[in-house]
């Protein structure tokens, strides 16, 4: 047993509650109530590993950590007698009940112990964590979302402090510019450029925004640090405020995203309670006053221009710029709209010296990058990693590899904005610039990998199907053209090609990508062009052979059985239509006349007998 007080995380974001956690939570909480000691399990957010959650982390009274990942009740009750000493019991009898644990410990609460203890200094876990750097993700996973102590004793608000109590506005801009941060929303603009220019603006009315409308297919990284550490973003919000002048600030949060929500809500009231936020903040002359708003879920509105519409109760749909919003933003006044990410870095850069973000990263992508690493992979999770990180290091060190020794293919980077990058360029490092090269951009973060069962024709349909309906139709380009576009793949992947299809889908595409108004319509076409540009032998048989190199369009492929068929019957039992007759110790055959393609028989068997062709 560990003397001494100690503490038990268990983590309940959105992926710990979905896997279990709340379970987990009581598990433990009954253990320590019964040795009386309930105050020591702490509910904190996600740590990043999503891959092992449930996870519960016991930090010992001499700082020891010991990692726990996919955490049952029943394990869970494992861990907390493991390491809670029962504090209302007398010397003696703690002296004893630790002899007896020795001795009899029920042999399942060991092997729970077992299976579930997490080696951060080997294996897969090392991996994992020893190429990350974090920086926005420092507190998650460490400290209870709510708890504004917990924040506080980590140097929180700090950086606020220091500006309200005489840190000029001025240095507060030209740090950040100095720091070399760029928006880490999509597009990269330098943040410290974008609050000069607001700062700049004579009006007496400004407003900064929180954007938290993500939306991209596959990428979290925003809802995670809402949910593990919402008073940084807090903090980095009211920070910005102060730098450009502002009084009023939104949180601009996607509705889908209701922990989120609930949380930043409750650390807005914190913070005015505590007075790091509301009027003359900490005794100064510097008040703000910041809303929290939900978005209604459409993409569009992850663009400036159509927040602040939404925002105004307008509809959401983007606007020509110049003027841009740090001009003429929310109700024509200049308005400053960081990410989460951003924000997140700005209370670090502040405490740290702008110097310290700059020495991590490449010459024109400096500090970290957070990414939702996904996909066929075999570690996927929330990542923070030093840009100038190659696309193979996050893959195959901290990501694992592929899983069940498939072939690493390609990964697709930036969302429905963004490109493919084939696993020949995986050492392509991850930079605002070299991707660029590619014909992907960074996005917001969403790295999704593909293996060799991936059908890239189809990854791009899927991509190009989101943005299509989520095209708030206002430019021809791109409510008509990527429409066009998805037609033409649809019949690419039906087996209904057209000779001329390949070079249509190249035209449309640059078409789309000049002639739309804003970032959605622009790089909607990102995931066809880079498809085209390095799996055109993919499309080619699609198109000249009415085949599915990959065997992932259904139209275009045939399941079979081998000869090395043992006559197990697993795959006529996950058959749903039917197709394949139950013969035990037989052969199998599939009818194809039945068979809808779903590729449950595939998966069934375990003797490598069924064959896509």
């Amino acid at each position: 047993m560990t003397p001494g007080p100690l503490e038990i995380r268990v983590g309940l974001g959105s992926c710990g509650l979905a896997s279990g956690g709340e379970a987990v939570r009581a598990a433990l909480l009954d253990e320590a109530r019964a040795a009386g000691v309930p105050g020591c399990i702490k509910t904190v957010g996600c740590n990043g590993m999503c891959h092992r959650e449930p996870i519960v982390e016991v930090i010992s009274g001499g700082g020891t950590a010991t990692l726990y990942g996919h955490v049952t009740p029943e394990a869970a009750r494992a861990i907390a007698r493991a390491h809670i000493e029962p504090r209302r019991l007398s010397t003696w009898t703690r002296w004893k009940a630790s002899a007896l644990l020795d001795i009899v410990a029920p042999r399942n609460d060991r092997a729970e112990l077992e299976r579930c203890r997490v080696d951060r200094r080997a294996g897969a876990a090392a991996a994992y964590l020893s190429k990350q750097r974090r920086i926005v993700l420092e507190n998650c996973g460490e400290i209870d979302p709510l708890d504004i102590d917990a924040y506080v004793a980590r140097d929180g608000y700090r950086a606020l402090e220091e500006c309200v109590r005489g840190l000029p506005a001025e240095r507060v801009v030209s740090t950040i510019l100095e720091s070399g941060l760029r928006g880490r929303g999509g597009a990269g603009f330098p943040t410290g450029r974008k609050w000069s220019v607001a700062r700049a603006e004579p009006s007496s009315t400004k407003y900064v925004i929180c954007n938290g409308d993500e939306g991209d297919p596959g990428a979290f990284m925003d809802r995670l640090v809402l949910e593990a550490d919402p008073h940084r973003v807090v903090e980095g919000l009211a920070i910005a405020a102060y730098a450009v002048g502002a009084a009023h600030g939104f949180f601009y949060v996607r509705a889908e995203y209701p922990l989120a929500v609930k949380r930043i809500r409750e650390a807005i009231a914190q913070a005015e309670a505590r007075g790091y936020l509301g009027p003359r903040i900490l005794g100064s002359d510097f008040s703000l006053h910041v809303e929290l708003r939900e978005g209604a879920g459409a993409f569009v509105c992850g663009e400036e221009t159509a927040l602040i519409l939404s925002l105004e109760g307008q509809r959401g749909m983007p606007k020509l710029r110049p003027p841009y919003p740090a001009q003429s933003g929310f109700r024509g006044r200049p308005t400053i709209i960081n990410n989460v990410e951003t924000l997140a870095c700005v209370p670090w850069i502040l405490r740290h010296g702008s110097g310290a973000f700059a020495a991590l990263g490449t010459p024109t992508s400096k500090g970290t990058k957070v990414f939702a690493l996904a996909g066929k992979v075999k570690h996927g999770g929330l990542i923070e990693v030093p840009m100038g990180i190659t696309i193979r290091e996050i893959v195959e060190g901290v990501g694992g590899g592929i899983k069940a020794g498939r072939r690493f293919k390609a990964v697709q980077i930036g969302g429905p904005s963004g490109g493919c990058i084939p696993a020949r360029l995986a050492d392509t490092p991850v930079d605002y610039d070299a991707l660029a090269q590619t014909g992907a951009i960074m996005g917001s973060g969403g790295l999704v990998v593909l293996d060799d069962r991936d059908c890239m024709v189809d990854i791009a349909r899927f991509f190009l199907r989101f943005t299509q309906s989520e095209s708030c139709g206002k430019c021809t380009f791109c409510r008509i053209g990527t429409k066009r576009m998805l037609e033409i793949l649809d019949r690419l992947c039906e087996g209904r090609g057209r000779d001329d299809d390949l070079q249509k889908l190249e035209t449309l595409a640059d078409y789309v990508s000049r002639g739309s108004l804003c970032g959605l319509g622009q790089t909607a076409p990102n995931p066809v062009a880079t498809t085209l540009r390095y799996f055109r032998d993919e499309y080619e048989a699609h198109l000249h052979e009415k085949r599915c190199p990959a065997g992932r369009c259904p139209t275009l492929i045939e399941y079979r059985v081998k000869d090395t068929c043992t006559g197990c019957t697993l795959c006529a039992q996950a058959c749903p239509v039917g197709a394949i007759e139950f013969k035990p110790y037989e052969r199998h055959a599939i009818d194809t006349t039945l068979c809808t393609r779903c590729d449950m028989c595939f998966q069934a068997c375990k003797d490598d007998a069924i064959e896509v062709a």
